[in-house]
């Protein structure tokens, strides 16, 4: 039974903190779903590494890799492990900062943004593909109701 047929289940009756469970367990289990695809999809890099380059893009400078990391929900270490690997395949450089030596600022490079721009059709065709039959309004719910999620997180820490 898939979770689509959980929740509507004559016998399932979820009270709030159930369904909250559910809700955390449906996001990680969707997470691992999409990585698993994302994964095969891209090929010559993982998702992980896709998605550090897409946090990369958001910035209006190169970040640091506190920065990224912060942006990514991430630790600085596993963001450095990611972006060893990053520069290993010639995607990005890591360039000490000109005003503080103690920074390292992260710039994608030539054949990284090739690869973007090779790619930018197939992957604009899977989210199409994964947000088909989907609101904007559902998304904008969602996406407030995981925003306040991550402020509530903030008390937990």
């Amino acid at each position: 039974m898939d979770f689509k047929e959980v929740m509507q289940h004559e016998n399932v009756d979820f009270s709030h903190t159930e369904t909250s469970y559910f809700l955390l367990g449906l996001l990680s289990a969707f997470d691992n779903r999409f990585q698993a695809i994302a994964d095969k999809m891209i090929g010559e890099i993982s998702w992980k590494q896709f998605f550090a380059i897409i946090c990369i893009n958001l910035c209006k400078e190169s970040p640091t890799i506190k920065e990224l990391a912060a942006i990514m929900g991430s630790s600085h270490q596993n963001v450095k492990q990611i972006l060893l690997k990053l520069e290993k395949k010639g995607f990005v450089d890591i360039v000490i900062d000109s005003e503080d030596k103690r920074k390292q600022r992260v710039i994608l490079t030539k054949r990284c943004i090739d690869f973007c721009n090779a790619n930018d059709e197939m992957s604009a065709m899977a989210v199409s593909t994964m947000f088909e039959g989907i609101s904007l309004e559902q998304l904008q719910i969602t996406i407030k109701t995981i925003m306040q999620m991550e402020d509530n997180l903030k008390n937990l820490r």
